[in-house]
């Protein structure tokens, strides 16, 4: 099954970081977090690859095209411009990625049906490019077909903005620093849908976020006022990189030697 990672925005909140690269090529710990999400996918069984370029999608492509030659042991011919690989020295051998350029304004929902034409099969998993989970995508693969649905979304816990006081006689007693709520899901991503919601997407579509245009092509939406939207809950591991502050939490996460991410 293919996966479609959504590689196209622009990460204005990470502006010191992606003024020279699009927000999936930020590092974590010497890594884009796009290779951190496709190791999770990848770990899992699915090793089939669409990337949706847009904004700086250039580095992407640069970064694929030459991943073979920075990952391995090479001799180079220089006069017969003949390169040879000894030995590599990643995992990623399965991979296959496919590098389509979506457009630097295309909102969510209208990069996926540019891709739409690359993608066989009943359905694809898809996903934003800029999130980190421990999900489980073989169980939500098998959610998905159980439920009969058309589009399957992961409901993950949101993070309160703010920190929580427990207050006892004028005094907090206990401070929790920005833990996940215990009421209520929000989209975290890892989506499974399939060939006829792709039929039905425009230029215009959106998956929602600051990319949305206009209600009517909001497939969420849509798809919940049909009843055809699934809902996949996790309640594990999940983080969005939107800021500075997140991306320093997971770099600290991945230095630790036991980020919550990495099960593979």
């Amino acid at each position: 099954m293919q996966v479609v990672i959504l590689c196209g925005g622009q990460g204005t909140r990470l502006a010191e970081e992606t003024e020279a690269r699009p927000k999936p090529m930020v590092e974590i710990g010497g890594k884009p977090i796009l290779w951190h999400i496709m190791k999770l996918y990848s770990h899992h069984g699915f090793h089939d690859f669409v990337l949706c370029l847009g904004y700086k999608g250039d580095v992407i492509r640069d970064y694929f095209l030459n991943y073979v030659g920075r990952n391995s042991d090479v001799r180079v011919q220089l006069g017969q411009q003949r390169v040879e690989t000894l030995g590599t020295f990643h995992d990623e051998k399965e991979w296959s990625v496919l590098l389509a350029e979506t457009g630097a304004d295309t909102p969510t929902g209208g990069r996926l049906k540019r891709v739409s034409q690359y993608l066989e099969g009943p359905r694809a998993m898809v996903t934003y490019g800029d999130g980190l989970s421990n999900v489980d995508l073989r169980a939500l693969l098998d959610f998905h077909v159980k439920a009969g649905r058309l589009m399957t979304v992961t409901g993950i816990r949101p993070v309160t903005r703010f920190g929580e006081l427990r207050v006892e006689d004028g005094l907090v007693t206990d401070f929790k620093e920005k833990e996940p709520l215990q009421e209520g899901w929000v989209n975290g991503g890892f989506f499974v849908m399939e060939r006829a919601v792709l039929d039905r997407l425009t230029a215009r579509s959106s998956l929602g976020g600051a990319t949305a245009r206009d209600p009517e092509n909001e497939i969420l939406e849509v798809l919940a006022r049909e009843r055809q939207l699934a809902v996949h809950t996790h309640s594990g591991y999940w983080r969005a990189m939107d800021t500075m502050r997140e991306k320093r939490i997971l770099e600290q996460e991945w230095a630790s030697g036991s980020a919550p991410w990495k099960v593979w």
